[in-house]
């Protein structure tokens, strides 16, 4: 792989997943290139599509599922994997943090057998090394007392010291790319910028870079270097962070923006996007989002729109708004 080469090389992703009557396309195009240590957000509104195209990545995808277009790492083909090599890269080169951490570990089990196990058994990390290993992630994650968490159950753990549990299993395996998928969504306000916190000093730290799905554009926006915005299986739009309230393009993300609650917002001035979103199963002809856009013409209707140059960055649309002070930025 040459220096300028991305880590993560995603091209024209499509993924079919099977239904009774054959198949349907759950993701249509999916393009992104993502350099080691860089961190960017996925983000749009349910069904769009970021959660499967995270799991693609470590083919985490149902039984009977198709994946079509180029996903490399590192210049080597994910879906060309053997199972052997499949497994190496699980356990060593990729981490995956999913929402629930209950629902991906065992019950039963106590969190140090769950954490030492998923060095010694994936990686050869002999017991005691491993141990040393855990119990200095786990510090490093805010958990004190490590030795006394470890001889815990999860169910002896709230939902916060859980998912930095779960942190720490994928900062223990030493990866080069982390996949976090909306990792605090079930967590308090408070909870929430303390994990994202510990994410996102462990990753500068170690120059991770990292692939973050979120619904929320403030936090996408704060803890990545750009974001990625999804609608109906498709990316829609890509921009650098700094540049997401000045310089969005794309009708949809503005549309986000301007959904956004504030301070003294009350029910009745909540603006919500009109409309219903579509998932990657229902896209009509032409755009996907011209049935909710506002600036929508014939056009729209029956042309599918690209990703082209936008402003400060890139825009699947026919019409994008190109602020001036974007202009200038470009």
């Amino acid at each position: 792989m040459s220096a300028a080469a991305p880590l993560l090389d995603i091209r024209g992703l499509r993924i079919d997943l099977p239904t009774g009557a054959g198949s349907a396309t759950a993701v249509h195009r999916v393009d992104l290139a993502l350099a080691a240590g860089e961190a960017a957000a996925l983000v749009g509104e349910s069904g769009s599509g970021k959660s499967l195209t995270a799991r693609s990545v470590l083919r985490l995808l149902p039984p009977g599922a198709e994946v079509h277009g180029e996903l490399r790492f590192a210049g080597e083909s994910v879906p060309g994997m053997s199972r052997t090599r499949l497994r190496e890269f699980r356990a060593g080169e990729v981490a995956m943090v999913f929402q629930d951490p209950r629902a991906h570990i065992n019950p039963a089990r106590s969190v140090g057998d769950f954490l030492v196990e998923g060095l010694t058994a994936a990686r050869g990390v002999p017991v005691r090394e491993a141990r040393r290993r855990v119990e200095a992630v786990l510090q490093e994650v805010g958990i004190p007392d490590a030795e006394r968490r470890m001889r815990q159950r999860p169910g002896e753990l709230s939902g916060g010291l859980l998912q930095r549990v779960m942190i720490a299993a994928a900062l223990a395996a030493e990866p080069k790319l982390l996949l976090a998928d909306e990792p605090t969504t079930a967590l308090d306000v408070t909870t929430q910028e303390e994990v994202m916190a510990i994410v996102t000093e462990a990753r500068e730290a170690r120059g991770l870079a990292m692939l973050f799905i979120t619904h929320d554009l403030e936090l996408a926006a704060a803890v990545c270097d750009r974001v990625v915005v999804m609608y109906a299986g498709s990316t829609v739009e890509e921009l650098p962070s700094g540049a997401l309230h000045h310089g969005a393009a794309h009708p949809y993300t503005r549309a986000l923006l301007a959904s956004r609650p504030s301070v003294g917002d009350t029910a009745s001035g909540l603006r919500a996007i009109a409309g219903r979103p579509l998932s990657g199963f229902e896209v009509p002809a032409g755009c996907s989002f011209a049935p909710r856009c506002p600036r929508a013409r014939d056009a729209c209707r029956t042309d599918t729109p690209l990703l082209r140059a936008a402003g400060t960055g890139t825009s699947a649309c026919h019409y994008p708004h190109i602020t001036e002070e974007a202009e200038q930025r470009a």
